[in-house]
């Protein structure tokens, strides 16, 4: 049997499994129950939530996006280490807020979250649309990994367009299925799968083409020294946009809805655990990027249409290695990319219902509700899909873009926690601003001034616009504000 037979079996066995266990995670629940599917009843534990949390780093762009750049970029690359090991830190003291706040408030939403404290429906929507756009952005990169991983360990056979098909419709299957505990314990099983083949292929790797990791570096330093170097001349980043990029990435990473709903998810005292033990996901990203520099000088970049295949080409055409580890790398790519796409399907599903058409259209049942946020599952989906299929754009480039808007929401839910004088109108206006800046950056402008981050510069504005509007305005002064400062 050929090296891509086997491959594709395994590949196969594996998306027959995770559809497995995410239909059977939500047997014996209640299945007409809108917190049952929204948030799991708000009893996850340490281990599920861990792995839950996690996804949202070992993603399509940890194994296909994070090699890309250390081969492509060099240092620049060692941003994903450091906004892994800090980003999760503030959750530490929001997140418990966030959960006790959510219990009274029966919330599972970010868009709600900001809706009742400042008790504006408009806002509302403004944050369901955001999170729609920036979650399909995000969504992207998942579909974008599924279809390479697969175009390529079948050597070609198996297209662009179904790779992404056959993979994204087994996530859409279990989500809308199962909900929020579906994606949650396929999460536990992908994580241990992705977690064993990362570290265990990526450091054949680097030992079968240098011998080892300290001699790879030595002959990258040797050969062209400025590849390991930040703001150098000759570097592939200047230290502005690289220290921008930590940021954008570190503050944005609790206001994805998909994150920022598990504090509803879970109890305080899980949530503080989560936190002490998540920085370890960064050890877990480590191999990955010395696959990328592995790759640099033995690799001839005209081979790949992007340096996002570098991992999987190197295991099908450069390494003597066997069928069924094309498998199991093939798998646990398509592993992380599943553990990200489902928890973000159903928490843009649960944003675009509860943020757009719930404040458009009043008192609908929850049982109309649930079935909604089911339908919304497969539609966003499809939106994802035609997305990527049809759109451009690197893995890591389209995470940053979609980091850019999501970080918006900061000034938001820090300001409904902490700054009594916060007014709907400048949390309404600075987001508005920010967010317009943050895609004329991206979209329209060459470029941005001294390469800071589209993002930061949009929330700067964001920030500024905020406060000044919020001084010029009265606060309601309501109960909800009081709830929220002193939970």
């Amino acid at each position: 049997m050929a090296h891509w037979q086997i491959a594709l079996f395994i590949m196969i066995a594996y998306l027959v499994v995770a559809l497995v266990v995410g239909m059977l995670a939500s047997k014996g629940r209640d299945s007409s129950s809108l917190d049952e599917f929204a948030v799991a009843g708000g009893k996850l534990g340490l281990i599920v939530m861990w792995f839950l949390m996690g996804g949202a780093v070992f993603s399509a762009f940890s194994f296909l996006g994070a090699p890309g750049w250390a081969f492509e970029k060099g240092a620049p690359a060692f941003y994903i280490i450091t906004y892994t090991a800090f980003a999760i830190l503030p959750w530490y003291i929001i997140g418990p807020k966030i959960s006790k706040i959510g219990r009274k408030y029966n919330l599972y939403t970010l868009s709600s979250f900001l809706k009742i404290r400042f008790r504006s429906k408009t806002l509302g929507i403004i944050v369901g649309l955001i999170a729609l756009l920036a979650s399909i952005q995000y969504l992207a990169t998942q579909l974008t990994g599924m279809a390479i991983i697969f175009n390529i360990m079948t050597e070609g056979r198996i297209p662009f367009w179904l790779g992404a098909l056959v993979s994204y419709g087994i996530v859409v299957v279990y989500v809308a299925t199962g909900g929020l505990r579906a994606a949650a314990w396929s999460d536990v099983f992908q994580g241990f799968l992705m977690i064993v083949i990362s570290w265990v292929v990526g450091l054949a790797i680097v030992h079968q083409l240098h011998d080892s990791i300290g001699t790879m570096f030595t002959t990258i330093a040797i050969e062209q020294p400025s590849f390991l170097q930040i703001g150098k001349e000759g570097s592939n980043m200047g230290k502005i946009p690289f220290t921008t990029t930590i940021l954008v990435s570190v503050i944005g990473f609790l206001m994805w809805p998909h994150l920022f709903s598990k504090s509803y998810a879970s109890n305080s005292k899980t949530i503080k655990k989560t936190v002490l033990v998540y920085p370890v996901f960064a050890l877990f990203l480590i191999p990955l990027l010395l696959v990328g520099f592995a790759a640099k000088g033995v690799i001839d970049a005209n081979l790949l249409e992007s340096a996002d295949q570098i991992f999987p080409f190197l295991v099908t055409t450069v390494m003597n290695l066997p069928g069924w580890v094309y498998g199991l790398v093939g798998a646990g790519a398509l592993a992380a990319a599943m553990s990200s796409a489902d928890a973000i399907t159903h928490s843009a599903s649960l944003e675009t219902t509860d943020g757009i058409i719930r404040n458009l259209k009043k008192d609908i049942p929850d049982k109309i509700v649930l079935r909604i946020m089911r339908i919304g599952v497969f539609v966003i989906g499809g939106l994802a899909y035609l997305i990527t299929i049809f759109g451009g754009q690197g893995l890591i480039a389209l995470l940053l873009g979609a980091y850019g808007a999501i970080v918006q929401f900061a000034p938001a839910v820090y300001s409904a926690l902490y700054w009594r004088r916060a007014t709907a109108s400048g949390v309404v206006t600075g987001l508005l601003l920010g967010t317009a800046l943050n895609f004329y950056f991206q979209l329209v402008a060459d470029s941005t001034p001294f390469g800071i981050h589209a993002g930061i510069l949009g929330l700067i504005a964001n920030v500024i616009l905020m406060v000044t509007i919020s001084f010029m305005t009265k606060s309601p002064g309501n109960e909800e504000e009081d709830i929220y400062l002193r939970s």
